[in-house]
């Protein structure tokens, strides 16, 4: 048992004062120090310097590990230009990422406070190097292919790795899955994952409507992406509709990532099935998708979540450089009101749409923990202040555990 006083708690719904945590794997007790001390005699104490904030680690939901070794390679400002550029480039990015690659962005992560993160796995080679981070981890195994008569074996390689994820035997390790999109998968794959995520109730996850390409692809096999798909796969069509993807998800709550292009009537279904949207606003930005419209997903009670995605389409995995893009991208939003929206998404938010102990300072909570040293006292404001000035991360807790972080030279 330990017992950590920081000046202050961010929980996240409210901020504390003159209380400490009692922890080991999980958070006991809030209390004052000297109850928590009678209570637990034997406790480690941990005293933080003043001005100290303990707040959740957060919670980076989708995250491209295996493409981590891109910085120039990729083509920026359009969809289309970008996903060539990925073709031309892909033997140069997956051989140049090795686990050193991997392994430093994940420990960059670590540096800025992410205490699990979601790994969307294109290939496997990230199984490793996942296993062994210190972070929780939802290990997305990802199926993808349109071509019918390469199901069998696009499914058999998928099977293949989704079992060597289950393989790996740790605490904060979860195997999952993903459908890359409605425009990359065959739906007769996709029914055959959703009925295995279903009978083993797994977490799944997919890219939706991220661009104006595959917004008219599904609506009338035209527009950017017919170029693309005669020339690469012999195609001339969708393989489906949007409504008609969106209703293999129906009784299975997924994971939405981007959604920047979605009409009304699919917003609508997203609310109505209890789907999450993932918003990757730096990724939008660069690849020319624009901004979604985080208030209208909120008018349709529809839960959304920050995340970095992955370097392919990045130039940091930093939630806090995240949520503080997504502030200014979100012109007419109340400001206060949308940084603590925006904590909430990567903290407990992110943590109920991945249904995972954690993303709050609550007792019964996994102890995924920060700590963040302050200027001064925290004013009523302190939730914008989180994101516009980069404060010092001095410590990180993940299941308890005090997991030393090396400084983040951009940012220390």
């Amino acid at each position: 048992m330990q017992i950590i006083s920081p000046s202050f708690i961010l929980t996240p719904n409210q901020l504390l004062s003159n209380v400490s945590v009692a922890f080991d794997k999980t958070i006991h007790k809030i209390a004052p120090k000297e109850e928590l001390i009678q209570e637990f005699p034997h406790a480690k104490i941990i005293t933080l310097k003043e001005n100290s904030l303990l707040m959740p680690g957060l919670i980076n939901a989708h995250v491209h590990i295996e493409f981590s070794a891109n910085k120039t390679e990729l083509s920026y400002g359009d969809f289309i230009n970008w996903l060539y550029s990925v073709i031309e480039n892909r033997d140069i990015l997956v051989s140049g990422c090795n686990t050193a690659c991997m392994n430093k962005a994940i420990d960059s992560m670590l540096a800025c406070g992410i205490t699990t993160f979601g790994a969307i796995s294109s290939h496997g080679m990230d199984l490793q190097a996942c296993a062994n981070a210190p972070q929780n981890v939802v290990f997305f195994n990802e199926l993808i292919g349109s071509q019918a008569v390469m199901a069998d074996t696009l499914f058999a390689d998928f099977l293949a790795r989704l079992d060597a994820s289950k393989s790996v035997k740790r605490e904060g390790f979860y195997p999952a899955v993903a459908i890359h999109s409605p425009y990359s998968v065959h739906p007769i794959l996709i029914q055959k994952a959703i009925k295995m995520v279903k009978n083993e109730n797994l977490k799944l996850t997919a890219h939706f409507m991220e661009s104006e390409a595959e917004r008219k692809w599904l609506d009338s096999s035209d527009g950017d992406f017919k170029e693309f798909f005669i020339n690469f796969l012999k195609q001339n069509a969708a393989l489906s509709d949007a409504k008609e993807f969106l209703e293999h998800f129906d009784s299975k709550p997924t994971l939405l990532t981007h959604v920047v292009k979605a009409n009304e009537e699919e917003l609508e279904s997203l609310s109505k099935h209890g789907h999450t949207v993932i918003h990757c606003p730096i990724s939008n930005r660069l690849l020319g998708n624009g901004a979604i419209d985080l208030s209208n997903l909120d008018k349709h009670n529809i839960r959304w979540i920050c995340a970095t995605d992955g370097l392919s389409s990045n130039y940091k995995l930093d939630l806090f450089e995240e949520m503080k893009i997504a502030l200014f991208m979100q012109k007419d939003a109340p400001l206060l009101d949308l940084a603590k929206k925006l904590l909430k998404s990567v903290t407990i938010e992110a943590a109920n749409a991945l249904d995972i102990n954690t993303g709050e300072i609550a007792e019964g909570k996994n102890a995924d923990m920060i700590v963040l040293d302050l200027d001064k006292t925290p004013t009523e404001e302190l939730e914008l202040h989180l994101l516009l000035h980069r404060y010092k991360i001095s410590g990180v807790y993940i299941n308890g555990k005090n997991i030393q972080i090396e400084a983040n030279e951009e940012i220390k």
